[in-house]
């Protein structure tokens, strides 16, 4: 099994598999932002038949999770983004938000325009 161990690389394997034409990025967008409800749903789905009894897969999951990277992936390509960047980016919003790690104050007391 070939590892892949960049945002990069990931980005640019997965879109070898996709099906909406690169001309048409409203439509890509569309359908990763549809298709990331739809595969975060099955992780949801799979999680709460636990609670019914059904043993807990975490290699279904795994696979789940990685059709949701899959989709992230889409909605980055859609948008002329670098999923390197967008991960980047998230991590220093966070870093502003909680300097010293999670804090529910600061949670729950954000500053203005912090989205």
């Amino acid at each position: 099994m070939e590892r892949i161990d960049t945002f990069k690389i990931y980005q640019e394997r997965a879109m070898r598999t996709c099906s909406i034409p690169y001309n048409l990025r409203n439509d890509m967008l569309c359908h990763a932002v549809f298709g990331l409800t739809s595969e975060a749903g099955e992780v949801a789905g799979i999680l709460q038949k636990s609670y019914q009894g059904h043993e807990f897969d975490v290699n279904h999951i795994k696979k789940e999770l990685g059709d949701c990277l899959w989709m992230i992936a889409e909605a980055c390509e859609a948008l002329h983004l670098d999923m390197a960047d967008v991960a980047t980016t998230n991590i220093e919003k966070l870093k502003a938000r909680y300097p010293d790690g999670f804090d529910p104050y600061k949670s729950l007391h954000r500053k203005e325009g912090d989205i």
